[in-house]
This record gives structure tokens, C-alpha cells and sequence, in this order.
């Protein structure tokens, strides 16, 4: 089997294997041995050359994103192993979770591969299903309801994405047979071919439906309530994981539309759907006092923030934009485990509830405070170095665009920063449980510190083959 299928074939093995374990421990164990194979499966892959299987496809612009998805997945269910007797699930929810965490990997693994629009359409929509259970696994009111908005928002974003996928598959039927219609290369070879007017329907449908699952303005409220209501190992894969899929979707289609001169610039789409997140999600932080539901917004802000890099365009703005999106996986994942290690402890994901963590947990508590602070866009993370070079790339091209996303971003650092200082340095708060035993509350905290580590040592020195590998995605996106 060719190593692009093991990846994808591997997690859904996994899945119908835990599907049958009830046992919590072993469940757990189980779930971090198929990960770390996923991870050095994919490792395996970034040594390959880049080649096509079938419907699968490797290239510069997906093997970076399925490295990363491998290695939040793996830190995920180490973390899970650490935290999830807490969760008080009993043998038929610890089966529903494991069984549902590796069907989204092996589901993310198949959209970021996937050559053929259609087969990534059905990948993003199995590895929704998949997340949607995960959030409802709880079976509280609240968890059903976060659940039910989720998969009402995503399946309209879905909906609308079929039909773009459609769309675009009858844009090039006249230049292309039935087996090789919905390939991203074959369309890419004949993109300038391609009626104009069909190619802009089929990208506004593309751009609103993928754009939903990214959680870009103006489907985008299903994701903070994921987030909050969700087993707390979720959200570490939500928006490490899932907005990059969708994304990766928007890009291949803008990559199509963008190849036909005569189409409309897709561009400015994405420039404006960008903003606006942006600018949403930074007034809305400062009306959050849920800790989960608050970083949950701070999502939307970054996928914003990458959408414009993408909608700018211009190889500067979209390697700015793919930086972006490795490091807020990276570092988002590490804020999300440390918020909800800190909600464990205190018994309450509000904000007034988790006070002083450097205090009272020093290791969390450090931890939470430098990932915030990434997340914020300080250096010496991945962040910093994104943002710094959108911001240097917008202000020469457009200024007053520059102008308007540096004030979103200044209005979202100062609502970050301020929620760093009242969970890791304001008074302490009780605690509500006792300390987890030795190896689990290590297991909790290292995901933590590893992911950190690793997002400020690429901003300080990214390999030389990875950044080349990055500099011709942005070329590939155009």
C-alpha cells in the first residue's frame, strides 16, 4: 500500500480497534500507539519525493500541514491519556471518543492528501461528523446544543461546498474526461482554459463553504460553543487541525480561479472575509468569560489574519499566511492544553474562576503564560514572525487595509494580554480537585512545553528544507 494511504487507512484501523476497548487506561494507551505510528508515517512521507496515488497527492504546499496534523494528534492523545478520567466518561463514551479522535485523523490525514476536490469535499465532511460527535459526548444540554449548531453551520458550509465542487467540475468537463475532472492538477493545467464566469460561481461557493468550517465571519459562530462545551482534549485538534483543512481547500480552489486571467481576482474575497474576522473576533474577546469559548474567538482571529495574508497574495503575504497557519496550530493546541488542565484543576472554565497558576501550579502556570503570550504574537514565536512579515507586506501594498488589520491585532493582543494576567498572575484562586498522580499531570504538562519548544526553535531557526518547502507553496498558491 502506498504510504499516502497507510497514513489515512492506519487511524480508521485504529478507530474500529478502540471502537471495542472500554477500558479507559488501555483505551488511552492504545490511542497514543496508533498516533505515534501516524506521526512516523508521516515523518516517513516528508523524506519521499513528491508523487501522485490515485487520488492522493504530495506536495509542497500539504506535506507541512500533515507533519504538524500527525504531531498535534500524537501530543493530543498523550494529553488525553493524562486528562481524560476527569472527563468521568464511562466504557461506551471512552469508545465513541477513541474510536471518533482516530477517524478525524485519519479523515484530516485524506483532506490534506487528496488530489481530487470531491474526495477532500467527503474527507472535511467525515472528519466533521467525527468532531461533531466528540463534542456531543458529554450528552449535557449544553454539549447537544453546542453539537447541533456545529453540524447545522458546518452542513450548510458543506452544502455550499458540493455545489462549488460541482460547479468547478462543470467549468472544466469540456477540457477534461470524468476520471480527471475534479483533480487539482489536471484543473490547474487548464484553469486558463476555463470559462470565467463559471469559475467565479463555482470559487464563491467554495470560499463561503470551506471558509464555514475555517471559521471565517460570517459562519463562524459554531466554533467558540465547540470549544467550550467539547471534551478538553478537543479543542487542541479543532483549531490545530480542522481549520487547516478547510483552509488548505480554499487555497487549492484560489490557486484554480487565480490561474485564468479573465476570472475575477479572488484576492480581494479573502482580503474581506478576512478582515472582517479579524475585527469581529478582536472586539469580541473583550465580552468573553468563558476561558475555552475566549480562545475559541481568538481562533477566528487568526484564521482572519491568514485569510488576508492569502487574500493579499504575492509570495511575501502567502509564506507570511502559511507561517501563520503552522504556528497557530502549534501554539493554539498548547494554549488549549493548558486552559484546560487549568479548568480541571479549578472545576471552572471561567476566567474569575482560574486565577494565579503561577502560583499555585508553576509549571502550568509558566507554561499558559508564555503560550498566551505567542498566541498574542510575541516573540520568539512562530507568530511574531508571521505577523510581522504581513504586517511589513501590507503596508506595501495596501495601507490603510494595514493599517485596519494592525488595529484589529493591537485590539486582540490587549484582550489577550489581559487574560494572561488574571489566569497565570492575578490572585489564586481554590483549587476544586486534587493534584492528578505524578505521570499524569508530566504527561499533561509536556505537550505543553514541547509544542512551545518547538514553535519558538522554527521561528528562531526553521530548517532549511522546510522553509524551502514553504517558499514554493506560496508559489503554488499565486
Amino acid at each position: 500500500m502506498p504510504l499516502q494511504w497507510a497514513i489515512v487507512f492506519l487511524p480508521w484501523l485504529g478507530a474500529a480497534a478502540l471502537a471495542a476497548v472500554p477500558d479507559l487506561r488501555r483505551a488511552t494507551f492504545a490511542n497514543i500507539a496508533v498516533s505515534a505510528l501516524s506521526f512516523i508515517l508521516a515523518v516517513a512521507l516528508m523524506a519521499l519525493p513528491f508523487e501522485q496515488h490515485g487520488w492522493t497527492r504530495t506536495d509542497a504546499l500539504n506535506l507541512p500541514f500533515i507533519l504538524v496534523a500527525a504531531f498535534v494528534g500524537l501530543t493530543t492523545a498523550v494529553f488525553s491519556a493524562a486528562t481524560l478520567e476527569a472527563e468521568g466518561f464511562d466504557h461506551w463514551r471512552v469508545r465513541a471518543y477513541h474510536a471518533a479522535f482516530q477517524l478525524f485523523m485519519g479523515a484530516q490525514f485524506l483532506a490534506l492528501l487528496a488530489d481530487n476536490l470531491g474526495v477532500m469535499w467527503v474527507a472535511v465532511e467525515i472528519a466533521t461528523l467525527a468532531t461533531v460527535s466528540m463534542v456531543a459526548v458529554h450528552r449535557t444540554p449544553a454539549a447537544f446544543e453546542a453539537a447541533w449548531k456545529f453540524f447545522i453551520l458546518c452542513g450548510v458550509g458543506i452544502a455550499l461546498a458540493l455545489f462549488g465542487t460541482i460547479v468547478l467540475y462543470l467549468a472544466a468537463q469540456p477540457l477534461l474526461n470524468e476520471e480527471t475532472g475534479l483533480s487539482w492538477a489536471a484543473l490547474m493545467a487548464v484553469a486558463a482554459r476555463c470559462d470565467p464566469g463559471t469559475l467565479n460561481l463555482a470559487f464563491a461557493f467554495l470560499l463561503l463553504g470551506y471558509g464555514t468550517k475555517a471559521g471565517l465571519v460570517p459562519l463562524h459562530s459554531w466554533l467558540p460553543d465547540a470549544h467550550a462545551e467539547g471534551p478538553v482534549p478537543i479543542s487542541a485538534v479543532l483549531s490545530g487541525l480542522l481549520l487547516n483543512a478547510a483552509m488548505l481547500a480554499v487555497l487549492r480552489a484560489k490557486a484554480i480561479v487565480g490561474a485564468n486571467p479573465d476570472a475575477v481576482a479572488p484576492g480581494p474575497f479573502l482580503l474581506a472575509l478576512g478582515l472582517a474576522s479579524v475585527l469581529l473576533a478582536a472586539l469580541s474577546l473583550w465580552r468573553r468569560r468563558d476561558a475555552r469559548r475566549f480562545f475559541g474567538w481568538s481562533s477566528i482571529e487568526h484564521m482572519g489574519i491568514a485569510a488576508f495574508a492569502f487574500g493579499l497574495g504575492g509570495a511575501a503575504a502567502n509564506l507570511a499566511g502559511l507561517v501563520h497557519l503552522l504556528g497557530h496550530s502549534l501554539v493554539k493546541s498548547a494554549v488549549f492544553f493548558g486552559v484546560g488542565r487549568a479548568a480541571q484543576a479549578k472545576g471552572s472554565q471561567k476566567i474569575a474562576d482560574i486565577g494565579g497558576l503561577v502560583a499555585t501550579h508553576p509549571a502550568l502556570g509558566w507554561g499558559l503564560a508564555l503560550a498566551i503570550a505567542g498566541i498574542a504574537g510575541l516573540p520568539p514565536f512562530l507568530l511574531f514572525a508571521s505577523e510581522i512579515r504581513l504586517l511589513t507586506a501590507a503596508a506595501g501594498q495596501a495601507p490603510w487595509l494595514a493599517l485596519a488589520l494592525a488595529l484589529g491585532m493591537v485590539t486582540a493582543f490587549a484582550a489577550l494580554i489581559t487574560v494572561l494576567q488574571a489566569l497565570c498572575f492575578g490572585p489564586p484562586t481554590p483549587d476544586a480537585a486534587g493534584a492528578l498522580d505524578g505521570w499524569r499531570e508530566a504527561a499533561a504538562a509536556a505537550p505543553l512545553w514541547l509544542h512551545l519548544a518547538i514553535a519558538a526553535g522554527l521561528a528562531l531557526a526553521m530548517p532549511a528544507g522546510l522553509a524551502a518547502m514553504l517558499a514554493e507553496a506560496a508559489r503554488v498558491i499565486g
